[in-house]
């Protein structure tokens, strides 16, 4: 009989991570839930699943991926429920939406905390255990904004990116040692992050890029409705963990794999414009203030400039302000001047002056 195989999913209390471990607990593997709320997280794990409470196959840790304490906490503890685990799956991860004028630095930070930072502390704790036991798979769910830099949400496709750029790193560095690494490219599927509660949104539908914002959500809105069910996903990973490739990087969905497709082939300039059209977004320049319109004399003196010799320009700058009569004061301020000069002065300014003098 062969043994039981350990997987580690974080985020797995919802979404896709909860499907996965409802796929794999059903499969026979032996599911490490790694959630903010063990409590919260295992009874909708227990009731997707229906496994008892004391079922030695569904366990879990707490896990905040953007508390360092928590990351290390979280291996300790992964340790000493099944030893070395056969898969980690970085899984856990959140939505925001918004422009960069718009997205506090915050939220930049706590995205690549979640995407990245965690990520990169958990693996590391655990890739000791893993090399000296000479397997195991690290799994990274990455999505489009991994593929490409998607408008108004900057901070995720950024942290999206480095956490696939990382995996590329990692998986040369293990692959001598029997351990692979798997990227899953995720296309729209059917969970929460997808609708406005499971995302943050920094969005001014009446700021500059209120254009841009109405126009996008109401592509995404559209798009929903092709959204992929979460159990096709967790079909996907299965097979990704039974993956033997030292390094790979599949797609999950048609968008995705269409993306993915069409990002290999076509040039960068092509692939802007292609993303630009599709989520409606204006044309270059089309939002650009109106240009200050130059009055004769001014073009004029532009033209000669680009001509003449800077010694020319002075000359002749010189001669202008010497034969332009002066520009007479406004009626007003000669009022006021004359007004002054004719007002007595009083004995007390008078003397305020003398002891200003002094």
């Amino acid at each position: 009989m062969s043994e039981t195989r350990s997987v580690v999913i974080t985020g797995a209390s919802r979404g896709l991570g909860l499907a996965s471990a409802k796929y794999l607990y059903h499969r026979g593997w032996r599911v490490v839930a790694a959630v903010r709320s063990v409590d919260k997280g295992m009874a909708a794990l227990r009731e997707a699943t229906g496994a008892a409470e004391d079922d030695p196959r569904l366990l879990g840790v707490r896990l905040d991926l953007c508390d360092p304490e928590s990351v290390a906490a979280a291996a300790v503890a992964i340790g000493e429920l099944v030893g070395v685990p056969d898969a980690v799956v970085h899984n856990a991860g959140i939505a925001a939406a918004g422009a960069v004028e718009e997205t506090p630095m915050e939220l930049w930070q706590t995205m690549f905390a979640t995407h990245l930072f965690g990520p990169v502390a958990l693996t590391r704790d655990l890739l000791p255990g893993m090399r000296e036991a000479g397997r195991g798979r690290i799994v990274l769910i990455s999505s489009a904004g991994g593929v490409r830099g998607m408008p108004v949400i900057a901070a995720y496709s950024a942290a999206k990116g480095a956490l696939e750029r990382w995996g590329e790193s990692l998986a040369g560095e293990v692959a001598p040692y029997g351990l692979g690494v798997t990227v899953l490219v995720t296309g729209v599927f059917d969970t929460e992050i997808i609708t406005d509660d499971g995302t943050t949104t920094f969005r001014d539908f009446e700021g500059p890029y209120g254009q841009h914002h109405r126009t996008i959500d109401k592509r995404g809105r559209a798009a929903m409705r092709i959204a992929g069910p979460p159990e096709k996903f967790a079909v996907r990973l299965g097979r990704a963990l039974d993956g033997k490739a030292p390094y790979t990087r599949r797609s999950v969905g048609f968008d995705a794999a269409a993306l993915l497709a069409s990002n290999r082939i076509l040039p960068t300039k092509a692939m802007h414009q292609i993303v630009r059209v599709a989520m409606g977004l204006p044309g270059y320049k089309s939002m650009r203030p109106p240009p200050t319109r130059l009055g004769p004399t001014a073009r004029a003196s532009i033209l000669l400039a680009k001509v003449l010799p800077a010694p020319a320009m002075q000359r002749i700058g010189l001669f202008l302000i010497k034969i332009r009569p002066p520009t007479p004061p406004p009626a007003d301020s000669a009022a006021e001047i004359e007004e002054t000069s004719k007002s007595p002065v009083r004995e007390s300014d008078r003397g305020q002056e003398d002891s200003i003098h002094d």
